[in-house]
């Protein structure tokens, strides 16, 4: 006896076959398409990836994320650090350049890795579970308000050709409605600290830091003050050729040792949505495989930083080096936007190309320079 397949039955199987097919071959099309298929090299040990939400404070979070991993290189273990702490301290001191300067002065969220340091010789640190810097019922940061607060606030004491004796408690009052008080005195796994004491527990010595940078308007191996507008602190770097630059990064990552990168990501080497930067020789993006690369050399990186097309735009944490399927050299690099649609998870790759022409400064352990380097600048 022959078994019979119903009519309907059949035209029911045959199209889903028909359906399921395509979009099993969509699916492996979309993956050949893939343009970089990135293996990592090096990875060095680091915390969670956190979001910044709607601040301009990717200068803090880059910075203690780098701190968090120094701590685990250390054997310290793992810390998740405060980051409005610093905004908190941070704000008052901007504060008071911008009125001593009569209001022609850099006043923000803004901010240089530099910043993260003082605040922890002058202030210390806390755990971010004792300060989180967060209103009540809030998840995601957000200091448009508090910012414009504060900047009205000083702009009419500018305006007043008089500075008030009140301002700064004006200031901190701010600070404190938006930010929350910060604790004297808190417990943190079963011991008592103070801000100062925490931070001294930690054993950084922020003396064992140092930023660099590469432009040619300033001579090599001496420091000078970098010429961007969130440098409000009027730090210096160290400056060595674009070259040595490379080596000290590629040195450090290769030892233990992760970077603060300070560069530009709002022009069009970034691509957000596929999660990768580079420098392509054009714009096409249309073709399968990875792109052809510019060959960035020194006076390439000048005439970016000359015209303006790169810029101190935002503060990411090197913690790694991946190649793509073709060989080129990329820098894993956390950011602080959350994990939420990334496509790596809140990390990207920057091509070499892209940190060579993008990058504004670094931020490293002055022992993951290279010797002959470190010889040259008296480290």
């Amino acid at each position: 006896m022959k078994f019979k397949i119903p009519f309907y039955t059949l035209l029911l199987f045959i199209f889903l076959i028909v359906s399921i097919h395509p979009q099993d071959k969509d699916k492996k099309d979309e993956k050949k398409k893939e343009r970089h298929t990135f293996t990592m090299i090096y990875d060095v040990n680091t915390t969670s990836v956190k979001n910044q939400a709607n601040t301009g404070t990717c200068w803090d979070f880059a910075t203690q994320s780098f701190l968090e991993s120094e701590l685990m290189r250390m054997g310290k273990g793992k810390y998740d650090l405060s980051e409005m702490f610093n905004v908190r301290y941070t704000y008052p001191l901007k504060a008071e350049r911008y009125v001593r300067y009569h209001g022609k002065y850099q006043f923000g969220e803004g901010g240089q890795a530099h910043d993260v340091l003082k605040i922890f010789d002058t202030y210390g640190a806390v755990p971010n579970s004792v300060y989180p810097g967060l209103e009540p019922g809030d998840t995601l940061y957000d200091n448009t308000e508090m910012d414009a607060v504060l900047k009205s606030v000083l702009n009419t004491i500018v305006e007043r050709n008089k500075i008030t004796p009140h301002y700064e408690d004006i200031v901190n009052a701010i600070c404190d409605i938006y930010l929350g008080k910060v604790p004297q005195e808190f417990e943190y796994n079963g011991k008592e600290y103070t801000p100062k004491t925490f931070a001294e527990s930690l054993g950084i010595n922020t003396k064992d830091y140092v930023e660099i940078t590469s432009f040619t308007h300033h001579p090599f191996y001496k420091k000078f003050v970098l010429e961007v507008p969130d440098n409000w602190e009027e730090g210096e770097y160290y400056n060595v050729p674009l070259d040595d630059l490379i080596k000290i990064m590629d040195n450090a990552i290769q030892n233990g040792f992760s970077i603060a990168w300070d560069g530009d990501v709002g022009k069009d080497n970034f691509y957000r949505k596929e999660g990768y930067a580079v420098v392509p020789l054009n714009d096409d993006t249309t073709k399968a495989g990875p792109e052809k690369e510019k060959v960035i050399t020194q006076e390439i990186r000048q005439k970016a930083f000359d015209d303006y097309t790169t810029t101190d735009d935002h503060l990411m944490h090197i913690t790694g080096i991946a190649k793509d399927q073709a060989g080129t050299k990329f820098y894993y690099t956390k950011n602080s936007w959350g994990t939420k649609d990334k496509k790596y998870d809140g990390y990207w790759y920057l091509s070499e190309p892209f940190v060579r022409l993008r990058t504004i400064a670094i931020l490293v352990h002055k022992d993951a320079i290279p010797k002959d380097i470190r010889e040259k600048l008296g480290l």
